[in-house]
């Protein structure tokens, strides 16, 4: 019974790998992934700039 659970297991993950690759794999998730690092990156620095600006405005 151990070894039926083994072979599903294994037959799982092939399949899984398989979509992974069709949906686009790894390149595409890299690649979303440091867009949207650049998109929070931006965003913090101008959040940022804004606080220190009106810092420099009250004092």
């Amino acid at each position: 019974m151990t070894f039926l659970n083994f072979i599903i297991a294994i037959v799982a993950l092939i399949i899984a790998v398989l979509a992974f690759q069709r949906t686009g794999g790894a390149k595409d998730f890299r690649k979303s992934t440091a867009e949207l690092l650049a998109k929070m990156e931006k965003k913090m620095r101008e959040e940022e700039a804004a606080k220190e600006e009106k810092e420099r405005i009250q004092s």
